[in-house]
């Protein structure tokens, strides 16, 4: 459990998800080869958890002592190791078996590590939470057998803007403090990117995954706002598996198979989060 606690695990569905929308709109077909993506991109997300903790050994002894390195359940030192090792086999696996670009992998693990050491000391750092689902977003695209075009782009940025949003919220979970409300608008990014690109036989569907998406982000924020016993927890753990939804927007409903395969990865989160925090 310890192991599972540090990788933060119940968030790798929203990994899986992002690797998939993005390998399919970026001309991606190869079973195989999506399996080696979301297999690499695994093994960096827990690499950066791991180190994640291991840079923020101090703050969480004295703040959140239920880690497992304050805890005892595990010493600092195989912290660091586990971590670097993860990156190190996610990186070849993008690499070379997943066949992604080798320029954008360096910057995915750039990102993680600048993340990881830097994401307490900035009042910013959403932005480099957001800037590592992005990089991630356009790395599992240069997988596919198509260039990185302009909707792709579009797709990464609402993903960007939406994770600012949710790491704002985040940022507050642990150190407390009034949770402002005007960054809860980067969330309505991915609906209004849906909106403008939808149209003709699309607009149906979009509009469906619009409305979901919506119905799913007011929720989230109601356990936060609109409530006499705000749980910024709770809104955060939603809302981290509502990048799901963030991935099934961009996809556009392609297909029953890849829309049943997106949903699956929403209520896997759902379940993980019961067992393993999402933060």
């Amino acid at each position: 459990m310890t192991l599972l606690l540090l990788g933060r695990v119940s968030n790798l569905p929203t990994v899986w998800s992002n690797c998939l929308a993005a390998f399919v709109l970026g001309g991606g077909t190869g079973v195989e080869q999506g399996a080696w993506l979301m297999l690499g991109a695994t093994l960096l997300y827990l690499g950066g958890m791991y180190l994640n903790d291991a840079f923020d050994a101090a703050y969480d002894r004295r703040y959140r002592q239920e880690r497992p390195i304050p805890a005892g359940d595990i010493g600092e030192r195989a912290v660091w190791l586990g971590g670097s090792a993860f990156l190190g086999l996610g990186f070849v696996t993008l690499t070379f078996w997943a066949q992604a670009s080798v320029s954008l992998a360096i910057l995915l693990v750039t990102s993680i590590l600048v993340y990881d050491a830097v994401h307490k000391l900035l009042a910013w750092s959403p932005l480099l939470m957001a800037l590592c689902r992005l990089v991630l977003f356009l790395t599992a695209a240069s997988a596919g057998d198509s260039q990185i075009d302009g909707f792709v782009l579009w797709c990464a940025l609402a993903l960007f803007f939406y994770v600012v949003g949710l790491s704002f919220v985040a940022r507050h979970e642990s150190s407390g403090g009034v949770v402002l409300h005007w960054p809860s608008l980067f969330l309505l990014a991915p609906a209004l990117l849906a909106l403008v690109v939808n149209d003709g036989v699309y607009r149906w569907a979009g509009w469906v995954t619009i409305i979901a998406y919506l119905f799913w982000v007011a929720f989230s924020l109601s356990h936060l706002y609109w409530t006499t016993r705000p749980n910024i927890g709770k809104t955060v753990s939603l809302l981290l598996a509502g990048i799901v939804l963030v991935d099934l927007m961009a996809l556009g409903m392609q297909g029953v198979v890849l829309s049943v395969a997106m949903l699956g990865m929403l209520l896997a989160a759902l379940l993980m989060q019961k067992y393993v925090p999402a933060t």
